[in-house]
């Protein structure tokens, strides 16, 4: 396909084939032991390269795969899991069909995703073997497209639809779990996806590839392409519009007609409150306080560059407590998010906040209404400040020059 050498020629540690040999021999003698049967030269080289054929450190990642694979059962996923309802109904994303070389086309609809809800929904183990499930799917759908065709079928090509995101995909223990199950894939499916494609990124996505971009592998970065809001000629070059949603510029559709494949990929929504776990809590990032009955804890915050993000995230341990922000204009404090009262003891409230104006903002826990009781409280706020000059040189460098640019993308045009 050399006419799309623009997006597929990765920038990868690539060793000399005389060196790539020499290491696959020598991994294949220290793998001995535990080498699966279907694991030949060509899957092996995969846990080379994501090493940069440094033979010790693939040799520990395959070692830490395959216990990995034999604590949760991976094996056996296919022929005994079954996901939870929850994750069936509401884990966003699905296959929608095969790319032009024959791969599975994946679609993740990040914007749909209620990764808070989720994650308060769901163990993190189920969200593992779930996730771990759909790679044991494709790796049986590579198998059954190689003998179809009598080539052999390998790889996947992810769109990744972000309409719809909002600042809320900022709360931290959902990027978190998220970026974990990404690294769960990455370290037991070496080089499984071979392209993604970012569509409809919107204006927050810098903050989000800061935050993101500690833990996502070079090799992985390679593989991300951000396209702009007219990407459809973009993918047709690499999958056919038959094999395509119609929303996202293609011909696919349910047998209804339905242009959104609801039928093939899961559109995510909402999770009901219903679903949440009782006893799903993970409270350790938080720092706590006591705000005496009457009083208020009042958090400042300065901001020198606009475009910041404060984030929140609270719980009280029984009762209610009054929630807002303020940014302080000489003597006075204007009300950005208006005190209210939240019920905070029920469901752990989240929130973000964008910053478009610099100046001093105050996030103020009250508990002024109440002359009774104290209340005691876990919390996390943070600022996060706009993409420095060398994330935005690396995100300029994962567009798509014909159809997404910096000022197209921070203006959110």
């Amino acid at each position: 396909m050399e006419e799309h050498k623009n997006v597929t020629d990765i920038k990868t540690h690539k060793a000399p084939k005389h060196k790539q040999e020499e290491a696959l021999k020598e991994f294949k003698e220290a793998i001995a032991d535990l080498r699966k049967p279907q694991h030949d030269d060509y899957e092996l080289l995969k846990w080379l390269k994501a090493r940069q054929y440094d033979v010790v450190k693939a040799e520990e990642m395959y070692r830490t795969s395959m216990a990995y694979r034999q604590k949760l059962g991976v094996d056996k996923l296919l022929e005994e899991y079954e996901p939870p309802e929850v994750l069936k109904m509401y884990l966003a994303g699905g296959f929608s069909g095969y790319d032009k070389e024959g791969s599975p086309v994946k679609v993740e609809l990040f914007g749909r995703l209620d990764i808070k809800g989720i994650v308060y929904s769901a163990k993190k183990v189920d969200l593992e073997k779930t996730k771990l499930l759909q790679c044991e799917k494709t790796v049986m759908d590579w198998k059954q497209q190689s003998e179809k065709s009598g080539d052999r079928v390998d790889g996947l090509t992810v769109i990744f639809d972000m309409e719809g995101v909002t600042s809320r995909v900022l709360w931290r223990p959902g990027l978190q779990m998220y970026l974990h199950l990404v690294k769960v894939l990455e370290d037991n499916y070496p080089e499984m996806m071979k392209r993604m494609f970012v569509v409809n990124a919107p204006r927050i996505f810098p903050l989000l590839y800061k935050l993101c971009r500690p833990l996502i592998s070079e090799d992985t970065r390679n593989k991300i392409h951000v396209l702009g809001s007219n990407f459809k000629d973009t993918l047709l070059k690499y999958i056919d519009a038959e094999e395509l949603p119609m929303f996202l510029g293609g011909l696919k559709t349910d047998p209804d007609g339905n242009p959104r494949c609801v039928t093939m990929i899961c559109q995510g929504g909402e999770v009901p409150k219903e679903y949440y776990l009782l006893d799903n809590k993970d409270d350790d990032h938080m720092k706590t306080a006591s705000i005496s009955r009457g009083g208020k804890l009042c958090l400042s915050y300065q901001v020198d560059v606009a475009g910041s993000v404060l984030r929140w995230e609270f719980k009280t341990e029984d009762f209610d407590i009054d929630f807002g922000v303020f940014m302080v204009q000489g003597e006075n404090s204007v009300p950005v998010v208006p005190l209210q009262r939240v019920n905070s003891h029920i469901v752990p409230e989240d929130g973000t906040l964008i910053c478009e104006e610099t100046g001093t903002y105050d996030v103020v826990f009250s508990n002024s209404f109440s002359w009774a009781r104290g209340k005691d409280i876990r919390y996390v706020v943070e600022l996060i400040t706009p993409a420095e000059e060398g994330t935005q040189n690396e995100i300029q460098a994962l567009l798509d020059q014909a159809t997404a640019t910096w000022d197209s993308l921070v203006t959110n045009k």
